[in-house]
């Protein structure tokens, strides 16, 4: 009986290094199957396979596709579509390196790496804006229910799928608003957390409500701040039985419904974009039965 990859359901860990390769033109893919197949997987990390790949194999798995490029007024949503992506995840940085090397020279040379950033906890859950990120998590059997395949087959039931963003934020610019300007722009009070009954449209809690869509657009969210030379942000990460829920929450807060943009492109802007398959494991490694049958 094939299980969901440890790592999705697993709680944020204390360091995370998040990776994304793109396959080389005309190489064999095939045999990545193969080495992607032997590893023996535990909730340190999580191995999740693009569109493109699955292409390229020859297969198909419904419900994947490509990230969407969207815009709206004042606002871009880039698409940096890859071909994996693997989550390192733990509390020892060190190990977490060597298991990034490991897995990057697994994937030689048919794969080279497009996109490396390290993540991190901050306090109990905090993004780097100072406000609780994930709120609203589905947990227990209804973080199954939003993030975990049921009912589609061998191969299938187990699996996930994931949408991957790296957003830069202009923490400077928030710190210097008004503290009701940086609380209407995430619709709750810093201070202690609470919904703003009188928050703006534009709210990002408002944007987002996943029992406000129709249907309901739940996800597990698993976002991480990050922060490098480059700046810093939120690598954020939902996992979800289907990509449909995070492409509507994303399709209102570019205000594709009503041309409302969400308050975070106040002060934050997303650098990339990626759509994955998380296959099942079977015995402790990754099952591709789904894509031997497809």
């Amino acid at each position: 009986m094939s299980t969901p990859q440890a790592g999705i359901l697993a709680p944020v860990p204390s360091f995370s290094r998040y990776l994304e390769f793109r396959a080389v033109p005309d190489m064999d893919l095939r045999p990545v199957l193969n080495s992607l197949a032997s590893l023996s997987l535990d909730q340190e990390i999580v191995i999740c396979i693009g569109p493109g790949l699955v292409q390229g194999l020859g297969h198909s798995i419904a419900g994947l596709r490509p990230f969407p490029s969207l815009s709206g007024p004042g606002c871009e949503i880039p698409s940096t579509q890859a071909d994996i992506w693997c989550w390192i995840r733990g509390s020892d940085r060190g190990r977490i390196t060597h298991t990034a090397r490991a897995v990057s020279h697994l994937l030689q040379p048919a794969f080279r790496r497009e996109r490396l950033v390290d993540g991190f906890k901050y306090d109990q859950g905090l993004d780097l804006t100072g406000y609780v990120d994930g709120t609203e998590n589905p947990e227990g059997d209804a973080a199954i229910a939003a993030a975990i395949v049921e009912g589609a087959g061998a191969g299938l039931d187990g699996s996930s799928f994931v949408a991957t963003q790296q957003w830069a934020h202009d923490l400077a610019h928030f710190e210097g608003l008004p503290e009701d300007d940086r609380d209407n722009i995430i619709g709750r009070r810093q201070s202690d957390n609470q919904e703003l009954d009188n928050a703006p449209i534009s709210a990002h809690v408002k944007r987002t409500a996943q029992e406000s869509f129709s249907p309901e657009a739940f996800v597990l969210r698993r976002s991480m701040p990050w922060a490098d030379a480059s700046g810093e942000g939120l690598v954020f990460v939902a996992f979800g039985k289907s990509l449909d829920p995070f492409e509507a929450q994303l399709g209102r807060m570019t205000g594709q419904e009503d041309n409302v943009i969400d308050g975070l492109f106040r002060f934050s802007r997303p650098i990339s974009g990626s759509y994955f398959w998380c296959p099942p494991v079977s015995q402790g490694r990754l099952d591709f039965t789904a894509l031997k049958h497809a």
